[in-house]
């Protein structure tokens, strides 16, 4: 099936549907949406439909092992692999993920008000580079209906999986008052979280990487920290393109402040080794448009990231790995070299809806092969292990 969906089905995608990636991915969400809810909610014709395709979603992509199992920060997560923030902003297919075989899943990233995000077009796909661009700019409707859209979804039967929120400053917010801004989304949103990510690193709100200097970022940890209570654990995403000294200001402000963790990394500015030669109704190679890459050319770097921040910590602090993961292989590198979680965007789309699964079962290949028991022993295994 895998093949058929990366040769036929991909490019079909691709090409004829995918003359707006940001259009096809806005209808994935929805369908995926429509499949997760429950059976019973739907009109009798369609209960059906539902009902095969969560069995199929539970065959195809899932897989359960005790061996995968970590708790960190004080949750449980049935397997180390999640949803990165960027695909589902408004929680929109919330209900879809745990049944896609995700062991967490991030939402957003939201701003406190809501947002239309840049110009259009604003996604598009390197696929001789298995990568992204993006500049989609926090287009998203806002923390108050993000709320009451979880609210809605999630108050009867809560969620099977820990669910993280990335908040984002609005575009309209000044830089000076980024951390009331952060706040404000975090109130609004606390209850619902499982964890939160403050996301200071997307290159595509201008000002916003600046936010990443330590002068800039101190008071919004202080500002978060100082309305969280210790009550959720709170991380820090940060950009593959920082200087390894600007890393270590970052690591010594999560270490002050107590936060429970840091993301690495976001995507890209870097453009070189790309290969794709695509030239846009602009007339501009894709190559020289602004934005973020994402996918396998972050790769490298953002598992370099990982090392060096394992190694600064002395594995004390738990990184969730972002960044080029295609298959069991990738997932293995990053978790070796220091992450105890990792997330998965871009090669969830090229690889298809079981890529989840294929990962797990890699993982505990691997597990097998180094004569581990669990996951989390494999966690800084390239660097010496615990």
């Amino acid at each position: 099936m895998q093949d058929i969906y990366k040769t036929s089905l991909l490019p079909l995608i691709f090409k004829r549907l995918g003359a707006d990636p940001e259009t096809v991915q806005g209808q994935a969400l929805k369908t995926l949406a429509w499949l997760a809810t429950q059976p019973e909610a739907a009109p009798y014709w369609a209960q059906p439909t539902r009902r095969f395709a969560q069995a199929w979603f539970a065959q195809a992509c899932c897989l359960s092992s005790p061996r995968l199992a970590q708790t960190i920060g004080g949750l449980t997560f049935s397997n180390p692999v999640g949803l990165a923030a960027g695909f589902d902003k408004d929680g929109v297919a919330v209900q879809a993920w745990p049944a896609l075989g995700f062991g967490f899943a991030e939402l957003g990233t939201v701003t406190c008000h809501a947002q239309s995000g840049n110009p259009q077009p604003r996604l598009f796909r390197l696929p001789d580079d298995q990568a992204a661009l993006n500049r989609m700019g926090f287009n998203n409707r806002g923390a108050t209906r993000l709320a009451g859209w979880l609210q809605s979804h999630l108050q009867a039967q809560g969620y099977p999986i820990p669910l993280g929120v990335n908040l984002g400053k609005s575009k309209v917010t000044p830089l000076t008052q980024a951390a009331a801004d952060y706040r404000q989304s975090f109130d609004l949103l606390k209850d619902w979280g499982s964890y939160f990510v403050v996301n200071v690193s997307s290159p595509n709100t201008p000002g916003l990487r600046s936010l990443q200097s330590k002068t800039q970022l101190a008071p919004i940890l202080d500002t978060l920290q100082s309305a969280n209570q210790g009550q959720k654990p709170l991380l820090v995403k940060i950009a593959p393109d920082l200087a390894w000294e600007d890393i270590d200001d970052i690591l010594d402000l999560i270490e002050q402040y107590q936060l429970a963790g840091v993301i690495a990394t976001n995507t890209t500015i870097a453009r070189t080794g790309l290969k794709t030669c695509m030239i846009l109704k602009t007339g501009n190679p894709i190559t020289q448009e602004p934005g973020g890459i994402s996918g396998a050319p972050v790769r490298q770097r953002s598992t370099e990231v990982i090392r060096h921040i394992y190694q600064h910590t002395q594995g004390k602090l738990p990184i969730i790995g972002v960044g080029g993961i295609f298959t069991a292989d990738d997932a293995w590198e990053k978790i070796t070299a220091g992450a105890s979680l990792v997330q998965v965007y871009t090669g969830w789309i090229y690889e298809g809806p079981w890529m989840v699964k294929k990962i797990l079962q890699g993982l505990l290949e691997k597990l097998d092969t180094f004569g581990l028991e669990t996951i989390g022993e494999a966690v800084g295994l390239g660097e010496g292990g615990r």
